[in-house]
C-alpha cells in the first residue's frame, strides 16, 4: 500500500512547489534597520517628520544666508571679503569651493525630500478626506496655510532665478566678479526687485506656516503651546521676510548704491 507521502496529489504538490521555488527564488530579506526606516517613510507621520527636518535645515540656511547678505549694508569691502571667505572655507584642509559645494548638495537633497514629502502628503490627505469636510476646512484655515502650495511654487522659481541671477550670472544684465556690484546693479532694475520682494513675502508666509506645523509634528504640543507657540514661527518669518526685503528696497531708494 502506498504511504500518505507517496499519494499522487502530494507528489504533484511537491513538484509544483519545487518548480515555483526555482522560477521565483526568494529575495533576501531587508535589514531590520532599513525596513524600519522604509516603513517610517511610507507612513504619514514619517513624511511629516521628513518635511519638518528638511524644513529646519532649509530655514537654518536661509538665516545664515541672510546674515551674509546683510553685509551689503557694510559696503563693498565687507561684502566681497565675505564672498571670498565662502570660497575658501576649510582651507587649507579642504580644497577651494569644497565646503560650499557640500552645502549645495545638502540643500538640494533637503529640497527634494521636502517637495516629495509635501506632494505625497497632499495626495494622502485628498484620498482620505471627504469633499464636504475639505470645504469646511477651507473656511477655517489662515492665509499662510492656504498659500502654502502656490508659495512653494513661487519659492522654487525664485531659487532658480536667484541662482541664475547672482550665482552664475546667466540672468544678470551686467555680471562681473565684483559681488557687491552685482547685487546693487541687479536690484537697480525695478522688476527684478519687485519679483524679489514678492518672493520673499511668499517665503516668509511659507516659513511661518511650515515652522509652526513642524513644531507640532516634532511634539511641541503641550498645554499652553497653542496659545503662545506661534511666536517662534512669527519671529523667524518676520526676521527673514523683512531682512531679505530690506536689500532690494534699500537699493531702489538709494540707501545702497
Amino acid at each position: 500500500m502506498a504511504s500518505k507521502q507517496d499519494h499522487p496529489s502530494n507528489v504533484n504538490n511537491q513538484v509544483d512547489g519545487l518548480a515555483h521555488g526555482l522560477a521565483n527564488p526568494a529575495t533576501p530579506r531587508a535589514r531590520p534597520g532599513c525596513n524600519r526606516w522604509l516603513e517610517l517613510w511610507r507612513s504619514q507621520l514619517g513624511k511629516k517628520y521628513a518635511m519638518a527636518i528638511s524644513g529646519f535645515i532649509l530655514i537654518a540656511y536661509v538665516l545664515v544666508h541672510l546674515l551674509g547678505t546683510l553685509k551689503v549694508f557694510a559696503g563693498p569691502e565687507a561684502t566681497n571679503a565675505y564672498a571670498d571667505w565662502l570660497r575658501t572655507v576649510g582651507s587649507p584642509l579642504l580644497p577651494e569651493y569644497f565646503a560650499i559645494w557640500a552645502l549645495r548638495v545638502i540643500l538640494l537633497l533637503s529640497v527634494i525630500v521636502h517637495i516629495v514629502a509635501a506632494v505625497q502628503l497632499v495626495r494622502l490627505a485628498r484620498a482620505a478626506r471627504p469633499v464636504e469636510y475639505a470645504a469646511r476646512e477651507h473656511r477655517t484655515v489662515d492665509i499662510a496655510s492656504r498659500t502654502m502650495r502656490w508659495g512653494g511654487v513661487i519659492i522654487t522659481l525664485f531659487i532658480i532665478f536667484h541662482v541664475l541671477h547672482l550665482t552664475t550670472g546667466h540672468a544678470h544684465h551686467d555680471f562681473s566678479t565684483d559681488v557687491y556690484r552685482n547685487i546693487v546693479s541687479g536690484f537697480q532694475q525695478w522688476y527684478v526687485s519687485l519679483f524679489y520682494i514678492i518672493a520673499c513675502a511668499a517665503l516668509a508666509l511659507h516659513i511661518y506656516h511650515g515652522l509652526w506645523s513642524a513644531l507640532q509634528t516634532m511634539g511641541s504640543t503641550y498645554r499652553g503651546f497653542h496659545r503662545g507657540g506661534r511666536s517662534p514661527a512669527v519671529v523667524v518669518a518676520v526676521v527673514i521676510g523683512l531682512g531679505n526685503i530690506s536689500l532690494p528696497l534699500a537699493v531702489m531708494v538709494g540707501v545702497i548704491e
